[in-house]
């Protein structure tokens, strides 16, 4: 079971899943510029790999009664898939082509300026 604000520290305004990567196939290699995200493996198991800027780290998700909350600016690649893995991300916003920085040379510039 997952309820919002209770489980999940934010309000979830889109549900999407990956499924049928094939093993071996990695997914992701993107940062969202303001979207929060919440990702579990509803079936099967995959890594999820999550870099700061600072550090690199892997989580390895395969429990549906688990997730990973990862926050906006943070590069995530997903890796690993097992045969018949479905992966269910709950996000904080709507889909937005311009939240991605899909480019990780882009995002460690971004990371890198000076704040307004």
């Amino acid at each position: 079971m997952v309820e919002a604000e209770r489980h999940i520290p934010f309000e979830v305004r889109r549900v999407f899943y990956l499924y049928e990567v094939p093993s071996g196939m990695s997914r992701a290699g993107h940062a969202l510029r303001k979207c929060h995200q919440f990702i579990i493996a509803a079936a099967g198991s995959f890594d999820v790999v999550v870099d700061d800027g600072a550090t690199r780290r892997r989580f390895r998700l395969d429990r549906p009664d688990q997730g990973l909350h990862v926050p906006p600016m943070v590069w995530r690649e997903l890796e690993s898939f097992s045969a018949g893995s479905v992966c269910l991300v709950l996000a904080s916003d709507y889909y937005a082509l311009e939240d991605y920085v899909d480019v990780y040379e882009d995002y460690r510039r971004h990371l890198e300026a000076p704040s307004e």
